[in-house]
């Protein structure tokens, strides 16, 4: 198991540490501290902790009118963990503006499937006529969920299963999510950045007990 820093020291990137590898441990040890891998071509692997963490609190959380009715018609259905190799795999083939390849390499798919395994990571998805048309993942340690990637094929499907997500978190008493960063999409939802060491402190307040 990696031994990490203090997620305090940080660089101005964002930057904790590099090298190591993905295990099951050294995952669930990151991201019970507040630290995340994100790869970068030509680099050992890259541990961060941004000054800056995009969350979503639930007292926040909004639903636009006119999705609301958007999401009627469309008769999505949503399940858990019901095909997380799929979702991630769909995550990996996105193509994102102003990025080349992606940062879910072969190495990141192996070891969040692993992690999956192991019972920290988990996905949601979205099916319309009984095909994946949509889905999220992300991980749960600590009593903090911390989403990583979605991705759709039907319109306003991975807006479902973010709205889905939330409602099961608040089911377990959970009060906010961790974004990591605030899209357009996220901050439409209320999402925001917050300081890190706030971040760091609702990380050491929340509830370890909390079981998905």
């Amino acid at each position: 198991m990696m031994i990490f820093p203090d997620p305090r020291r940080a660089g101005e990137d964002g930057v904790l540490c590099w090298g190591g590898e993905l295990t099951s441990e050294s995952l669930y040890e990151a991201y019970s501290r507040g630290i995340f891998p994100w790869p970068q071509e030509g680099c050992p692997m890259l541990w961060f902790s941004p000054s800056k963490r995009g969350v979503i609190d639930f007292s926040d959380f909004h639903i636009p009118r006119k999705l609301t009715k958007d999401l009627k018609k469309a008769n999505f259905e949503v399940s858990f963990d019901r095909a997380f190799v799929q979702v991630i795999s769909q995550c990996q083939k996105i193509k994102r503006k102003g990025e080349k390849g992606t940062w879910i390499t072969s190495e990141m798919l192996a070891a969040y499937t692993k992690f999956h395994e192991a019972g920290f990571c988990h996905s949601v998805e979205a099916w319309q006529n009984k095909k994946l048309v949509g889905g999220l993942y992300g991980v749960f340690v600590g009593g903090v969920f911390s989403g990583e990637s979605m991705f759709y094929l039907v319109d306003n499907a991975s807006k479902f299963c973010l709205i889905k997500l939330i409602e099961n978190l608040k089911e377990r008493s959970l009060s906010w999510l961790d974004t990591q960063m605030v899209t357009p999409l996220v901050r439409n939802f209320g999402g925001k950045y917050i300081e890190r060491d706030e971040f760091l402190m609702r990380i050491e307040t929340a509830n370890e007990n909390l079981k998905w």
